[in-house]
């Protein structure tokens, strides 16, 4: 078993899960993105639009929004992408992350995940929440592992114009019910800047 083979109930019940679905992103402040960044996205979401992969979807929208949240909190964050992070083989915490922010202190090594974020598959954000929430598990423990306790671990499921939120304290899992759309993009921004705060 890997992340990605992980459904919501499998993911809940191997790891003792309770659920709980709770609105905690709606009010947050928005961020106000670079010009440059304000440039792209304009010029990148008409093409991301009409884009028939997930791959295209990523490199369009996702990727670039992670980036500027990096910018936005002084690049004190690393941005992984399709990394191995493997944890515990065993209860199939293993795999590849789609993006994965972490508190490193260097671009080669993951040190300290913050944030797992997944991208839905076919478009279909309740699809990618058992992987997601797998993949906080198994940054909780690597952070534990590694005398690194970060009491709350972030997570997101996007399909690049859409995106929902969660996050893990202990062995409490939040789903912000709400799907928050991609424009206006400084919602997005703003959410993420506040995960990493």
């Amino acid at each position: 078993m890997a992340y990605n083979n992980f459904t919501l109930p499998e993911v809940t019940e191997r790891f003792d899960l309770t659920l709980t679905g709770l609105p905690f992103c709606a009010d947050l402040p928005v961020a106000v993105p670079s010009e440059l960044f304000s440039a792209i996205f304009e010029e990148w979401f008409p093409l991301a639009q009409q884009a028939r992969s997930e791959k295209a979807k990523s490199e369009l929208l996702i990727s670039p929004v992670l980036l500027e949240v990096r910018k936005l909190v002084h690049n004190s964050v690393e941005l992984f992408s399709g990394e191995e992070f493997s944890v515990d083989r065993e209860r199939g915490l293993n795999g590849f992350c789609d993006f994965l922010l972490s508190k490193s202190t260097t671009p080669y090594i993951i040190q300290a995940p913050v944030i797992m974020l997944v991208e839905a598959k076919r478009g279909e954000l309740d699809l990618g929440l058992g992987q997601c929430i797998a993949e906080m598990v198994a940054a909780q423990l690597f952070n534990s592992s590694k005398n690194q306790e970060i009491s709350i671990i972030y997570g997101s499921v996007t399909s690049g114009r859409n995106w929902q939120f969660l996050k893990l304290e202990a062995r409490n899992v939040t789903i912000d019910p709400n799907e928050y759309q991609i424009t206006p993009v400084e919602r997005i921004l703003g959410i993420l800047k506040w995960m990493i705060e």
